[in-house]
């Protein structure tokens, strides 16, 4: 499977006339081909099932240069999975060199998405995503929480996801100062869904910062608090 043929088989189930909306839509340049979120699905997984890990980042690599933005969704959704085997550096790599390059909310979620996966799997590249947070690129430093979604969303948490919990909770304190909406909302976001899992360690939090958090962030991270 080439890069080339990729992008035929996606083309093949646009709908074109969606291609200028979604140029519209996304406010980023770039090719647009108008294929919708289920059809990409339905081909990753028919490449995933076929394809080697290795022609797998082989594919990705060459569908992520070809800058259409379904095809870096494609990208991202063929690194999306639980358990990839054998779970070396390769996969993670490729994400984390896309990670300054991401300039736009669908894709920037995408690879998010993919990356919290190969985290939890190995909560030990905590350590580069801590570098995120510092990064000058808005949708990096978002993606360091977007990325740690799922340490907010545990149960009867192992010392290693406690701990993860708690390193990411000192990045969220540490975006209070952002201006960006995305930051903020993403800080919002991530409270919210500790909330429904740990309501104690959420308000422990709202405690001590809330009064550097805009009242929206506050509400919305509070939305399900008693």
């Amino acid at each position: 499977m080439t890069p080339e043929t990729a992008i035929e088989q996606i083309t093949a189930c646009a709908i074109p006339e969606k291609a200028a909306e979604m140029a519209a839509y996304h406010k980023v340049e770039r090719p647009y081909l108008g294929t919708a979120t289920p059809e990409i699905d339905a081909l990753c997984k028919a490449w995933r099932a076929e394809l080697t890990l290795e022609d797998r980042l082989t594919l990705c690599a060459g569908l992520w240069d070809s800058n259409i933005h379904e095809a870096r969704i494609a990208a991202a959704k063929l690194l999306t999975q639980a358990r990839i085997r054998p779970d070396d550096s390769a996969a993670w790599a490729l994400l984390c060199s896309w990670m300054p390059q991401l300039d736009a909310w669908a894709i920037a979620d995408a690879v998010s998405t993919a990356a919290a996966k190969r985290i939890t799997a190995d909560p030990a590249r905590l350590d580069e995503v801590e570098a995120w947070t510092q990064s000058p690129l808005m949708w990096q430093r978002r993606a360091a929480l977007v990325a740690t979604l799922p340490f907010a969303r545990l149960n009867n948490l192992k010392p290693v996801e406690e701990q993860a919990r708690e390193r990411v909770l000192s990045w969220a304190a540490s975006y209070l100062g952002d201006k960006d909406w995305f930051i903020r909302k993403a800080v919002a976001g991530w409270l919210r869904d500790l909330s429904k899992h740990d309501p104690a360690r959420t308000e422990a939090f709202l405690a001590e910062f809330g009064d550097l958090m805009k009242s929206w962030t506050r509400k919305e991270a509070g939305q399900y608090l008693g």
